[in-house]
């Protein structure tokens, strides 16, 4: 698979700003974003490009605003090319909305250390919850996400809204989840942005792609460790076992990890939509 690897795109339009991954010009009342083959870990974009890594979470997010838009409309007007799409301008909730359908990542961290309450005891890491928790973080422009309480939801945006966002959330990751396990994979989590077009509430950002979802094949799924991934993982196990101190400049990665790792992108696209990429 021959992917031209794109850093960084300078068209003559105005640039409205420049993500971690996305470039985003500005079109008046609408943004034109490409989705370009940067990759970041832990908050720092990498030297590298991972070759084909654009155009799948481009093309990831297009199928599934498709899929999703008769729970909630999206910003999604054109797909331009296979990593580029217009969309409407909103105004964006600065709250990432994470499901969680299991017991992973940061909220394993915290059910060891004894700070998930509302968990029973007794479960193992990666074990599947009885039912999806939503835990919504802040959005940080620099740094990480901190987890948000329920009440400063309710301060940030009201009741209405928070309880219409909550079962928005939880019905795109069951109608997902259904899908991809179909197809072999496992979502183990999600992380959903919103937004304000007017008065009406609409999906924006990217959806279900392996930069902000864990997708997991069935095949290797196995309870009480550490679970195969299709997402970055496989970059920030390359970084921890370097002992990289996590600052800027990132190291550059060697050419067999650039490989599979696009190789993933590329496999997890192919998987979750039954499409050649």
């Amino acid at each position: 698979m021959h992917c031209e690897v794109v850093l960084e795109t300078n068209l003559p339009v105005p640039l409205f700003k420049r993500g971690k991954v996305r470039d985003v010009y500005d079109r008046k009342d609408k943004l034109l974003i490409v989705s370009t083959d940067r990759i970041s870990a832990f908050d720092v974009v990498l030297p590298n490009g991972i070759p084909c890594k654009g155009e799948a979470l481009n093309r990831l997010s297009v199928y599934w605003f498709k899929e999703t838009e008769s729970i909630v409309q999206n910003h999604l007007l054109e797909v331009v090319d296979s990593r580029t799409v217009l969309v409407r301008k909103a105004s964006p909730i600065k709250i990432e909305f994470v499901v969680r359908g299991y017991l992973y990542g940061s909220l394993w961290k915290k059910y060891v250390n004894g700070k998930a309450p509302d968990l029973p005891s007794g479960l193992r890491q990666a074990e599947k919850l009885q039912t999806p928790l939503l835990t919504p973080t802040t959005k940080a422009e620099v740094g990480h996400d901190v987890e948000i309480k329920k009440e400063d939801i309710l301060k940030k945006i009201g009741k209405e809204t928070a309880d219409e966002i909550e079962e928005i959330c939880l019905k795109i990751y069951e109608r997902a989840s259904k899908k991809a396990e179909a197809n072999g994979i496992i979502i183990a989590d999600i992380k959903l942005e919103f937004g304000f077009c007017g008065n009406e509430l609409i999906l924006i950002d990217e959806l279900l792609t392996p930069d902000s979802s864990r997708f997991w094949p069935v095949e290797k799924y196995k309870v009480g460790g550490n679970q195969f991934s299709f997402d970055k993982q496989y970059v920030r196990d390359y970084l921890e076992s370097i002992n990289w101190n996590k600052q800027p400049p990132a190291p550059t990665l060697p050419e067999h990890i650039v490989l599979e790792t696009s190789k993933k992108y590329i496999e997890a696209y192919e998987r979750l939509t039954g499409r050649k990429f």
